[in-house]
């Protein structure tokens, strides 16, 4: 038992310096433009929520962008009503990682780590931004064979097999499960990287890794919850849209989790992209519903926190 939860340590920490590579060279690459189109193009919630989009897409870090929003509020250089619109869009522009994890890329994956080493090495802006985003996607693919390689004897374990049962019957299991996850790792991408190789092994249902996703959107909120710690009071409402957001989208779609499951079987029969297709689905999904209400969020969240912070 030993021997396999270390070796799924080491895969994830390797999953996660893979993360922290690749948005190290995308940081780098438009760190300056990253701000200022937060500054310049959020005097309308739709604006926001297309840069939010935009930047989440480039930085593959929902939690990322919400530090920077944090930082922008307490800063008083933009509104909480503002942040709201860039909210709803990190969760659309973070789920491009886990599109891009599906893909078959086994043959190239050596590689892009030579080769990202190399242009790491080179001191050259562009080259170390292009080294950087080769050798982390190498690394995170290098992790997510780990995974599923590691994935039958971690749940050939007596405790985790009986969990991950529960996770099957009873959906709410599953939602705590991600939860708990995410908010331990500070990462739904890695979360959802477990759940795609659990899924190629066909030990969770769809409806169950569905459920995990959706307890990972809400565990990615803890990061934005520690930065707030210590700032403004709007800047905590910042951190708390982030959780009223993920908690109202899977709230919305509990009802409909059997329907949205067969809805995705429809789309492919690869059970990691069904992960992956599922995620894209359920954040376009929930923000554009709750977009239209931005303000009346807004509003609320301000007066039902107001004197809690």
């Amino acid at each position: 038992m030993t021997h396999i939860v270390s070796l799924f340590a080491v895969y994830l920490m390797i999953f996660l310096f893979g993360m922290t590579v690749l948005r190290l060279g995308l940081n780098t690459a438009s760190q300056h433009t990253f701000k200022r189109l937060l500054l310049r193009y959020t005097d309308k919630t739709w604006k926001g929520f297309l840069i939010g989009i935009l930047i989440t897409s480039v930085v593959q870090s929902s939690s990322t962008v919400m530090v920077i929003l944090v930082g922008l509020v307490a800063a008083g250089l933009m509104t909480f009503r503002q942040s709201i619109g860039i909210i709803l869009g990190t969760n659309i522009g973070t789920t491009i990682t886990t599109e891009i994890i599906t893909f078959d890329l086994q043959q190239i994956i050596v590689p892009f780590l030579i080769l990202g080493a190399i242009c790491i090495i080179v001191r050259k802006k562009t080259l170390f931004c292009v080294g950087c985003a080769l050798f982390g996607l190498g690394c995170m693919f290098v992790s997510m064979n780990g995974f599923e390689s590691l994935a039958q004897p971690v749940t050939s374990l007596h405790w985790v097999k009986e969990f991950l049962l529960m996770t099957n019957q009873h959906i709410l299991y599953g939602i705590g499960l991600g939860t708990a996850m995410t908010a331990l790792i500070q990462s739904s991408t890695a979360t959802t990287a477990i759940i795609m190789s659990l899924m190629n092994e066909n030990i969770l249902s769809l409806p169950s890794g569905i459920s995990i996703l959706l307890g990972a959107n809400i565990g990615t909120c803890i990061t934005a919850l520690i930065a707030s710690i210590g700032t403004t009071r709007e800047a905590k409402f910042v951190a708390m849209a982030h959780v009223w957001i993920n908690l109202i989208g899977v709230c919305l779609f509990i009802p409909f989790l059997s329907l949205f499951s067969e809805i995705i079987s429809i789309l492919t029969h690869l059970p990691d992209v069904q992960i992956a297709h599922a995620s894209v689905l359920f954040n376009v999904i929930s923000s554009l519903l709750l977009l239209p209400f931005a303000g009346i969020l807004s509003t609320f969240i301000a007066k039902f926190h107001g004197q809690r912070v």
